[in-house]
């Protein structure tokens, strides 16, 4: 591939061109003066992640909040099930900890890229439209499988989850669940639950600009899935379902979809937790 070739050194070489240019559009935009310029490359990387990473988290919790707590107030979520003010800012706080040292791994990603270690690509024509998908839902499986097993690892390795994720399942009722709690959790347990789709890219062909939207895209449906709000889109991993792995701890532990779920015996469908009630 032509941007494999430019990453060992022949030509230019497009993922630094590419990565260079979205430093310049956002940290430009809104990073005062042009200080950051004179910072080594992965350094701009990790600023623009960071600023990046905190601008989609506030950007998205704030908004979807005004539109389920406020705007649209009760007509998705029971009044008695509204999470306080007091509980979101104490989620924000943690997120925003978090973070710095989240937006680590997409630098690691991209230098990886970068110096050529991995699969990835730049054009869609090196591969052509229809394998374009085959590796893109490829890419999804081997991302959703990952995450299955880390995150499910996660809660039966006893020591994992009391130093890292009981940081996040203290939101365990629906009063206290938030879309602000989609990225509160311990540094290293969300930089090991996004890990796979930096693993991925050793092992299928990815597209550059599909893998890095992809793993902002995080942020987005983290916090969906906090939300609380069923949405009934089979077979969408959904906030019903997450809501379920959020009070009962041994179950749904998929990320996208129900299928990790189906296959490994965890599934418990919202639909069975109404009939008990």
């Amino acid at each position: 591939m032509a941007a494999a070739a430019a990453a060992h050194g022949v030509g230019p070489n497009l993922f630094v061109e590419e990565t260079d240019w979205y430093n310049e559009i956002l940290l430009g935009a809104v990073v005062p003066g042009d200080w950051w310029r004179g910072l080594p490359h992965p350094m701009r990387s990790w600023l623009r992640n960071t600023v990046g990473g905190f601008l989609l988290y506030f950007v998205t919790g704030f908004l979807w909040c005004f539109v389920i707590y406020y705007w649209k107030r009760h007509a998705y979520i029971p009044k008695d099930s509204i999470p306080s003010i007091e509980a979101m800012k104490k989620q924000i706080i943690v997120a925003s900890k978090a973070m710095v040292v989240y937006c680590a791994l997409p630098v690691v990603s991209e230098h990886m890229i970068e110096s050529g270690w991995t699969r990835c690509y730049f054009h869609v024509s090196e591969v052509g439209w229809p394998m374009y998908f085959v590796y893109l839902a490829l890419y999804l499986i081997f991302v959703e499988f990952g995450i299955y097993w880390m995150h499910r690892e996660l809660h039966d390795i006893k020591p994992l989850y009391k130093y890292l994720h009981a940081t996040h399942h203290i939101y365990n009722k629906e009063n206290t669940l938030s879309p602000f709690a989609g990225l509160a959790f311990h540094p290293i347990d969300g930089v090991l639950q996004a890990a796979p789709h930096v693993f991925a890219l050793f092992f299928v062909p990815a597209h550059f600009r599909t893998h890095t939207a992809l793993m902002f895209l995080e942020v987005i449906w983290t916090s969906n899935i906090h939300d609380c709000i069923h949405g009934k889109v089979w077979p969408v991993m959904g906030a019903g379902y997450h809501t379920i792995h959020h009070t009962t701890y041994r179950h749904n532990y998929g990320h996208y979809t129900v299928w990790m779920d189906w296959m490994f015996g965890t599934l418990r469908e919202p639909e069975d937790i109404l009939k008990k009630d």
